[in-house]
């Protein structure tokens, strides 16, 4: 199997064990590594449904040069993405509730825990040109600048984008900020937060609890419960 598809169905599957699914809709990508597009899922299947067959590599022009179904009309976010990020090996875009709910607030993310250091410095942006499907080439380009350098991109009225040099970094990227957008809501809810790690500190923290080697043994906690979850 080409390493591009057996990371997207590794990646289809991590979500979908996290919990980051939206029936058929959401998607992740991971860059060609010759050139000639992404590889992502074909539409009208679920993240837990990925398998080899229905991967599809999709040019920038959306053209489809492999695989079986038909392409997300939202492919020009993983495009636009790389192409404006040649750091960017994979891009996540899932619609879980609590990215959704707390998109919507007009407030930044604190680090209040683990998971919302790696998206405070640079402050995760919000993409709000609009609330609609990223159907066209010029949209992709919007959400990729207002994604500029951060890990991740707020979508409010939609969702959110994670990215990393590959399928590992953003799955795990699109499960902390999941993650900690749902705690900043519990605070919220409980009438705070009131206390947060500070820039210092949370810069450290990401580099001492989700440096590289903590996020693969993340990947691979992932890797093993999808495994569990959907067995081939």
């Amino acid at each position: 199997m080409k390493e591009e598809i057996e990371h997207t169905v590794r990646a289809g599957r991590a979500l979908a064990a996290a919990g980051l699914t939206d029936m058929v809709w959401g998607h992740a990508a991971v860059r060609d590594h010759d050139g000639h597009g992404v590889w992502m899922k074909a539409a009208g299947r679920g993240f837990e449904e990925v398998d080899a067959e229905h991967v599809l590599l999709v040019s920038r022009d959306g053209e489809v040069h492999h695989g079986r179904g038909e392409r997300h009309i939202e492919y020009h976010i993983h495009t636009e993405i790389m192409e404006h990020r040649p750091d960017v090996g994979c891009v996540v875009h899932t619609h879980a509730p609590a990215l959704a709910a707390f998109a919507s607030l007009d407030t930044e993310l604190r680090p209040i825990s683990h998971d919302a250091v790696p998206f405070c410095d640079p402050q995760l942006p919000r993409f709000t040109y609009t609330g609609a499907l990223i159907a066209t080439a010029e949209l992709g380009v919007v959400l990729a600048r207002t994604l500029g350098d951060a890990n991740g991109c707020l979508m409010p009225n939609h969702g959110a984008v994670t990215v990393g040099p590959d399928a590992a970094t953003a799955v795990m990227y699109a499960v902390l900020l999941e993650r900690a957008c749902r705690t900043q809501l519990m605070a919220m809810a409980a009438g705070g937060p009131r206390v947060w790690s500070d820039p210092v500190e949370a810069e450290f923290k990401n580099r001492q609890v989700w440096n590289s080697a903590q996020r693969e043994a993340g990947w691979q906690y992932l890797q093993r419960l999808s495994a569990r979850k959907y067995p081939s």
